[in-house]
């Protein structure tokens, strides 16, 4: 069974930070590409950022330059650092593998709010 729990998120302004982490029950990041996936209201869930098991990263064009994602393989944790938030990335936020996430792997999700 795998599991992943998110959390980090809340409530933030316009141009704030918040950093995000997702802790997986085994020892799968080391050997997986991990993602991180948001979902606004009404929305479609997309990726926004990757990092494969050789440090590769990968970032949607919305939040290039602003998002960070990062892992440690010995905590079976993914990070993701965002700065300059804006109230377009207001969504619940997933951690799941990329670039096809296992249906039954999905959490719950941790909600993010940037206010203006």
């Amino acid at each position: 069974q795998v599991q992943l729990v998110e959390s980090g998120g809340g409530l933030v302004q316009a141009g704030g930070s918040l950093r995000l982490s997702c802790v997986g029950s085994g020892r799968i990041f080391s050997i997986n590409t991990m993602g991180w996936y948001r979902q606004a209201p009404g929305k479609q869930r997309d990726l926004v950022a990757s990092i494969t098991r050789g440090g590769y990263t990968n970032y949607a064009d919305s939040v290039k330059g602003r998002f960070t994602i990062s892992r440690d393989t010995p905590k079976n944790t993914v990070y993701l650092q965002m700065n300059s938030l804006i109230p377009d990335d207001t969504a619940v936020y997933y951690c799941n593998f990329a670039p096809t996430p296992p249906t039954d792997y999905w959490g719950q999700g941790t909600q993010v709010t940037v206010s203006s």
